[in-house]
């Protein structure tokens, strides 16, 4: 999940808010977030007229300057506080433009600089000028560090359609890919280590098209372990991205691509991202994330993304798709999550941000999301909530509409297996899942996929929760990502010294890609079984567990119609008795919010 404007004002909501951003497109923005000393992309592209935040997340004050001087923002104050930290600006003209942070970047681009391309105008970032694309591998091999010292020397060198075959070692530097078609694949997966030894931006910065990276480590970024930017075609397989200081394994404004056979540790936001695109056009399959704020994050992604066959374990959050207007065209809508196997996302050791820590304790979190389907997963042990769809608050309200659950098997959740919460939050349907529990009650009988559901059939006690955390975040101290522990030693690909290089041309077609094929990750059964025999953090609550989980939703309704009854029967044929009625209604909305403050102190706490 991005990070977004001051907190306060993405989640400030109230009944108003919610009703009149129940309907309507809403327009989208992109964030630029700041570092110590890096933007968090070298290269975004934006249509005319789009709004881009400026977010300061490091610990010393930043700002972007345009390079030519015709505009720059205030300076934007440290991490520290909530105040000042963003800005906003908008690009009405088609063009280029190149900015920095007056403190930490000079005028030609050194240091902390960026480029905005605006609109449909032609730009490359590579010195080389526009290279096209390859059609087909070159079977040229450039050879690190026999041929070539740095990975970046070989891939400046590079022509579309080369391998660059990196041989065992620690590589201190940051690689920035401009040219298309290219191989970049490591000799062992584990002794090739891309080291940004906490000073560096990316592992490996993509920002040309068609490019695969391949059977190598990135660890100790100041951002991100390997990250894909405005690019069409790419892939990512056999890599392992540990304790970097934004995402993972990382792809935005992106389409057409594949992350496989791929592991993601100890990143303060997600393992895997995947961000502002649609239609994606791209699977995640086969992978791993663990000891991360969260373990999937994809805000505004969709239209034929898939995320199928992995496991997610151990993290604060498991799977989190996300509406925010802090990336162009939300809402998030129209994705697939099947056959993943989610449990213990319970982790308070993971690293985190005022942001990411809200989704403590759940398994499968559809925040605003719009058609999502969710299907044939495992989701078990979690604190908070199985499957849960949920608003989400930024700029306008996010209600989750018309997701499709069924099928999933759901259980030891701390509050309930399956909830569906919020104002506005209509349409979805739960059929088919093997559970225990819901909020509300009856969920899967009222919200069902086959039958007139009851559109009002939602709990409030699980957003609020989530606003009550998000009060009491502020000022806390998260875990470091820096020291999280290292992960094992990781699966190679199959023979990475001889296999030919394989071009991320025509990467989603060329899939076959049928999402009724995917199958549960090996060793889900054995996982199953061992949580049967009492392991895990979470036991099961039990019937009167279950319905104090729902005593809010059945709380108000109940204390509603009392005051009623009580008004209307001591209400007299005289001038006091509307007042009466009034007095009643409103005394009975007063308690019943009184009972959901309590209801989302209590379950905040997780």
């Amino acid at each position: 999940m991005d990070q977004p404007r001051p907190l306060r004002r993405l989640l400030l909501v109230g009944a108003a808010t919610a009703v009149l951003g129940c309907a309507g497109v809403h327009p989208g923005g992109t964030l630029v977030t700041m570092y110590d000393n890096q933007f968090n992309s070298a290269v975004l592209r934006v249509p005319v007229g789009a709004r881009v935040t400026f977010l300061n997340m490091g610990r010393s004050t930043h700002n972007a300057t345009a390079t030519d001087g015709s505009w720059k923002t205030a300076d934007l104050v440290a991490h520290s506080g909530e105040d000042g930290r963003g800005a906003d600006m908008s690009f009405d003209k088609p063009g280029v433009y190149r900015y920095r942070c007056s403190y930490h970047g000079t005028p030609d681009g050194k240091g902390m600089s960026g480029v905005l391309v605006v609109g449909d105008v032609a730009y490359s970032p590579s010195a080389k000028g526009v290279v096209e694309p390859a059609a087909a591998p070159t079977g040229v091999t450039r050879a690190v560090p026999s041929a070539y010292p740095t990975i970046q020397a070989a891939v400046d060198a590079a022509a579309p359609g080369d391998l660059v075959l990196v041989d065992r070692g620690v590589y201190k530097e940051e690689v920035t890919v401009t040219t298309p078609s290219l191989v970049i694949r490591g000799v062992d997966r584990n002794e090739v280590i891309i080291d940004g030894e906490f000073v560096r931006g990316n592992g490996v910065a993509v920002l040309a098209d068609e490019v695969a990276v391949e059977n190598m480590t990135a660890r100790n970024a100041v951002l991100n372990g390997f990250f894909w930017s405005g690019v069409v075609g790419y892939r990512g397989s056999f890599l392992t991205a540990y304790n970097n200081g934004d995402y993972g394994i990382y792809s935005f404004g992106s389409s057409d691509g594949l992350f496989e056979d791929s592991y993601a540790s100890g990143s303060p936001d997600s393992g895997f991202y995947i961000g502002q695109c649609y239609p994606c056009k791209t699977v995640v399959r086969n992978v791993i994330a663990e000891r991360n704020a969260l373990g999937f994050s994809g805000t505004n992604a969709g239209g034929d993304l898939y995320v199928v066959s992995s496991i997610w374990r151990h993290n604060r959050g498991g799977i989190v798709p996300s509406s925010l207007d802090v990336e162009l065209n939300p809402p998030q809508r129209d994705a697939v999550f099947a056959a993943n196997l989610v449990y213990s996302n319970n982790n308070r050791d993971a690293p985190a941000t005022t942001l990411t820590t809200l989704v403590l304790g759940n398994g499968i979190l559809l925040a605003g999301t719009v058609n999502d389907l969710v299907t044939g997963n495992v989701v078990i042990d979690h604190g908070s909530h199985g499957i849960i769809a949920s608003p989400i608050q930024d700029r306008f309200y996010y209600p989750p509409r018309d997701n499709i659950i069924r099928g999933n098997r759901v259980m030891r959740s701390g509050r309930a297996d399956l909830a569906n919460s919020g104002p506005g939050a209509t349409g979805n349907c739960f059929m088919g899942n093997e559970h225990q529990s819901s909020v509300p009650l009856g969920l899967q009988v009222v919200r069902g996929c086959d039958h007139l559901t009851l559109p009002w059939w939602s709990d409030f006690v699980s957003y609020a929760t989530i606003l009550y955390r998000a009060t009491a975040a502020q000022g806390q101290t998260f875990p470091d990502w820096k020291t999280q522990p290292v992960p094992p030693a990781q699966p190679n690909m199959p023979d990475p010294q001889s296999a030919r290089a394989r071009l991320a041309r025509k990467v989603f077609e060329s899939l076959h890609f049928e999402v009724a094929k995917a199958a549960l990750p090996a060793g889900t059964d054995s996982v199953i079984a061992s949580f049967q025999a009492g392991s895990g953090a979470v036991r099961e609550a039990g019937f009167l567990g279950h319905l104090g989980a729902n005593l809010s939703f059945l709380a108000g309704p109940l204390i509603l119609l009392w005051w009623l009854m009580r008004g209307m029967r001591r209400s007299r044929p005289t001038e006091h008795r509307w007042r009466r009625r009034i007095f009643a209604c409103v005394g009975g909305v007063v308690i019943y919010a009184g009972v959901l403050v309590v209801s989302a102190m209590y379950y905040g706490r997780l």
